[in-house]
């Protein structure tokens, strides 16, 4: 009689044996950390510009306004012309005020004639004064009557002078050599005294206004002690560059208390015209950095608009860094504190790790990092 024994007891033992097997596999695997990307903050020198929202002005720019009443005759120019120094832009009526030019000249010589007259009354007063035929006092009133003459005649000579003015103001001028813009009014149009005829601006060179906090303001003093004749360039609307650099001149004499910020004037070359007055831009002021700490942007990224990294520690795991980045440059940030040059962080792969995870580092020089 033949025993057979059950066989699975031990197909059991041996399931059991490879699970064992595999499950110290499985630890062996987990226990192997992965090989990541690591870097070491870089020492550099380097030159960065700093960019300033400015307002253009021309040289001079100023507004074109009637002096006297009357209806425009003829306008010599146009709008976006240039004109010369001098240049007649508008004629305005101008009957009434010649007409009251020649009855000043009249009153003139009216009183020019009386004083003539008293002249030669006080004359033969005083002779005759003097060999005792007339008073005193008839020497005294024909000396008072050719004083007031005298001060009549004045009187005729100041309106002499307003009238011509006012008649020259019928003539209105160019005060400068620039460019005529808008004209509101047309020939045949009445201006009261006051009325904007036209602006004027002269083109030929601009100014820039722009503010600067007062750490940066500091900074600059500090680095030149005037602060100014310092070279900038001018970045268009189209963010084009300006192909003629620009001087800083002047700095305002205190800091708004609003805002914290202190305003600087920069003058540019415009002899193409392009600038005009009202334009927008940005000043571009470049920066030397002796031995500034950079580190590649790739290497970090925000929480809550915080910067963070991940560095390895001396046993190679990962630690969360929050870091205050001073600049931001073209792939780089420049550190102002949390890092040092020994500290080691991630730059591959920061998407994948987590805090307290152990890594086999991987060292890249940052001479050998490829920016796209």
């Amino acid at each position: 009689m033949r025993h057979y024994f059950p066989m699975f007891p031990m197909v059991w033992v041996a399931i059991a044996m490879q699970v064992i097997a595999c499950s110290g596999k499985a630890k062996q695997q987990e226990a192997a950390p992965e090989t990541y990307t690591v870097i070491q903050p870089a020492l550099v020198d380097t030159i960065f510009t700093k960019e300033y929202i400015a307002e253009i002005h021309s040289l001079q720019n100023v507004e074109i306004r009637t002096h006297v009443k009357g209806f425009i005759e003829k306008i010599h120019i146009d709008e976006g012309k240039p004109v010369q120094a001098g240049q007649i832009l508008f004629t305005l009526s101008n009957r009434e005020f010649r007409e009251n030019l020649l009855k000043a000249l009249a009153n003139y010589k009216s009183a020019f004639a009386e004083l003539k007259v008293a002249e030669v009354e006080l004359k033969n007063t005083r002779t005759l004064a003097e060999k005792n035929i007339v008073s005193s006092s008839e020497l005294d009133m024909a000396l008072a009557r050719k004083e007031a003459i005298e001060a009549k005649l004045e009187e005729a000579q100041s309106a002499i002078s307003i009238a011509r003015l006012n008649l020259s103001f019928t003539e209105v001028k160019a005060p400068f050599t620039g460019v005529i813009n808008r004209i509101p009014f047309k020939t045949g149009s009445l201006v009261g005294e006051g009325d904007l005829l036209t602006k004027i601006s002269n083109n030929k060179e601009v100014f820039a206004y722009f503010n600067m906090s007062e750490k940066e303001f500091i900074d600059l003093m500090e680095k030149d002690s005037s602060g100014l004749n310092k070279v900038v360039s001018l970045q268009l609307a189209n963010n084009e560059l300006f192909k003629y650099s620009g001087t800083i001149e002047t700095v305002e004499n205190e800091i708004d208390e609003g805002t914290g910020n202190i305003a600087f004037r920069a003058r540019f070359k415009n002899p193409d015209q392009l600038l005009k007055h009202g334009s927008s831009g940005k000043i571009l002021m470049k920066e030397a950095l002796k031995q500034a700490l950079v580190i590649p942007q790739k290497a970090s990224f925000e929480i809550q608009d915080k910067v963070y990294v991940f560095t390895v520690d001396s046993s190679n795991t990962i630690r969360m860094r929050n870091i205050n980045p001073r600049l931001r440059l073209p792939h780089l940030y420049v550190i102002g504190s949390g890092l040092e040059p020994r500290d080691r962080l991630i730059y591959e792969g920061i998407q994948q790790v987590k805090e307290g995870q152990r890594i086999q580092p991987k060292p890249l020089a940052f001479r050998d990092i490829h920016f796209d």
